[in-house]
């Protein structure tokens, strides 16, 4: 998927399906390879986001599938979910398990029913054999926690939007997790992703959007997407002291061996 000019970019993380999407998703979508993004994995964060991640991966050749469920949507899960998630697992397209995991920053569900099915979604992962997608939000300790106590990193995987401490990156990184940078790389007050990513080997990070959010400055509050990780790239090889087609070489081998994409 490179040419001699200039590689492609891999975009771990998107949300494609969100409605943000719904006045020009097809055509943003088949115009982003002249864009220079080769590949994107869409992941699911609800039952309804995991069934539309499934039909975009059908529908477009470069996209692919993850399914699971945020934490902020568990309320209503059932175990009807998780075996229609075990199911869709072994598709061609489908290449992980996520996003899940804990959020603090809203008061509900309860940390207890995000916990129940933090762990039940690990089970469905070592049960299917994919990787998992990682979303922590202000619950740095009780994710290391789950993490470590399952043995989740037999799964490998990602820590999606990597928020806390460089120290914290390079424990995740010795359990065998990629770390997921995106467009908070490039804020003023993304000291500590900045950090980061000047500290971890390159060979564990990975290149992600988060779309329709966190879009990388100057596009700061505008609607996100892949077409903008140039400016992400732009900043970790700055950061790095590297050029930017170092970091995107790079990053596209660590999502190809992260999903386990030939």
């Amino acid at each position: 998927m490179e040419t001699s000019e200039k590689p492609f970019i891999f975009d771990t993380h998107s949300h494609y399906d969100d409605e943000a999407f719904d006045a020009d998703r097809d055509a943003l979508l088949t115009g982003l390879r002249e864009k220079g993004i080769g590949a994107v994995v869409n992941v699911g964060a609800s039952m309804d986001s995991c069934r539309t991640a499934l039909k975009l991966a059908e529908q477009y050749p470069f996209v692919y599938a993850a399914l699971g469920v945020h934490p902020s949507e568990v309320e209503e899960l059932t175990e009807a979910d998780m075996d229609w998630i075990r199911q869709q697992a072994g598709h061609e397209k489908v290449v992980a398990i996520g996003e899940f995991g804990l959020d603090r920053h809203w008061p509900e569900p309860e940390l207890s029913v995000q916990r129940k099915w933090f762990l039940r979604q690990i089970e469905l992962a070592k049960d299917t054999g994919l990787p998992i997608i990682i979303h922590s939000r202000e619950a740095a300790a009780e994710t290391m926690e789950i993490l470590t106590g399952t043995k989740a990193y037999d799964c490998g995987g990602v820590i999606h939007c990597y928020s806390y401490s460089p120290e914290m990156a390079a424990e995740y990184v010795d359990m065998g997790f990629y770390i997921g940078v995106g467009g908070v790389v490039t804020f003023k007050n993304g000291k500590k992703l900045k950090q980061t990513v000047e500290q971890i080997p390159l060979e564990r990070i990975v290149l992600e959007t988060d779309c329709p959010y966190l879009a990388p400055e100057p596009n700061r509050g505008k609607r996100n997407d892949s077409s903008y990780l140039p400016l992400v790239a732009d900043e970790i090889a700055k950061i790095r002291g590297i050029s930017a087609d170092e970091v995107i070489r790079a990053t596209w081998e660590n999502a190809r061996r992260l999903y386990r994409i030939p």
